[in-house]
């Protein structure tokens, strides 16, 4: 089969696509004819080498990719949901198990948590062997490209908005980075929800979309500080719920911008995991901070029933084959564009 990896980390230059021996499943996978996969800011870290938590010892060549579709060619032995010629999306969460946090069913903070394509290999490819309880079925009707660039990013938003900061309707939200993958899935989310919503981002362009899929109230971050572009438009109060998955460089801003007894919730920190952190804003605000990855089985299927159905659409920014998967990445980094950008192998075009 062909499929996109790099045997070094480093810069777009080290990828790759090429030969690669055909995936063998055990008694408890599939084998999927991938249709269509989408990028994350995921893979633009694991090329480099970068972890959540540190640095990653990847078996070379590595295969990126945690989003991707198609249809089941072969089941393991001990596969009993799923059958040849089924339409089925990559959920990429793995999880043992067994520890106490499997048991009380939240696999999202199992001790040894990993996603396909960061810590093992990903689906960026003509085949891929894929455990199939993180397979979910896709009905017919529904595009490769939509069912591609689904999952990972409305499960994180949507365990972000619902479970962990528990969004009421009539409450207020601040989306950071609304053109993103997680940022328009989260947009679209607490609309649903019945929030108002601010969303970020750095162009009219991508402010004009996020308005069409269910912002409120929109901030350019290059043109305005958007803190005290909250406090104008709040009247000082500051908003309920900030999403940030940006980090660094947005954080005491993002703190700035709660109104007092706000939570912000996190899934991720592109501009980097150490900001400083103004303490004294937090406990006499009494504002509350929640770390938020994935979604857990059940959130998984809640909120791609509402994708499927039409309910939330996952915006595609540009389609690409798999050998241009140099220019995906340069996509993601340079922030071009709104939504998500999709890749489809070669053969497939």
């Amino acid at each position: 089969m062909k499929a996109v990896q790099f045997s070094e980390h480093g810069r777009r230059d080290v990828l790759e696509y090429d030969d690669f021996d055909d995936p063998e499943i055990d008694r408890d996978e599939v084998l999927v004819d991938v249709k269509a996969g989408a990028l994350n800011h995921l893979d633009v870290f694991t090329r480099m080498g970068l972890g959540a938590l540190q640095r990653l010892d990847l078996e070379m060549p590595h295969i990126p990719g945690s989003d991707a579709a198609g249809v089941v060619e072969e089941v393991g032995d001990d596969v009993e949901r799923l059958e040849p010629g089924d339409r089925v999306a990559v959920s990429a969460g793995l999880a043992c198990g067994h520890c106490e946090f499997c048991r009380d069913g939240d696999p999202t903070i199992c001790e040894d948590f990993q996603i396909i394509g960061e810590h093992v290999r990903g689906v960026h490819s003509e085949l891929a062997a894929v455990p199939a309880e993180n397979l979910v079925p896709v009905p017919e009707g529904v595009d490769w490209e939509i069912a591609a660039a689904a999952p990972l990013v409305f499960q994180t938003a949507w365990r972000m908005l619902v479970t962990r900061a528990d969004l009421q309707p009539g409450e207020s939200i601040l989306v950071l980075g609304a053109s993103g993958g997680v940022g328009h899935a989260a947009v679209q989310i607490a609309d649903y929800i019945g929030a108002e919503v601010y969303a970020t981002a750095s162009t009219d362009e991508k402010l004009e979309y996020a308005a069409d899929i269910g912002a409120d109230h929109t901030i350019n971050y290059d043109e305005n500080d958007f803190a005290e572009a909250i406090d104008e438009a709040t009247d000082d109060r500051g908003v309920d719920v900030v999403v940030d998955h940006i980090g660094k460089a947005t954080w005491q801003n993002s703190l700035d911008s709660l109104a007092k007894g706000g939570r912000v919730v996190t899934c991720g920190a592109t501009t980097g995991g150490n900001p400083e952190t103004d303490i004294n804003n937090i406990f006499w605000n009494q504002l509350e901070i929640y770390g938020s990855t994935m979604g857990t089985p059940g959130e998984v299927d809640d909120v791609l029933e509402l994708v499927w159905e039409g309910e939330f659409e996952p915006r595609i920014r540009e389609t690409l084959p798999m050998s241009e998967a140099d220019r995906a990445h340069e996509i993601i980094e340079e922030r071009e564009g709104f939504g998500k950008v999709v890749v489809i192998p070669d053969s497939e075009l």
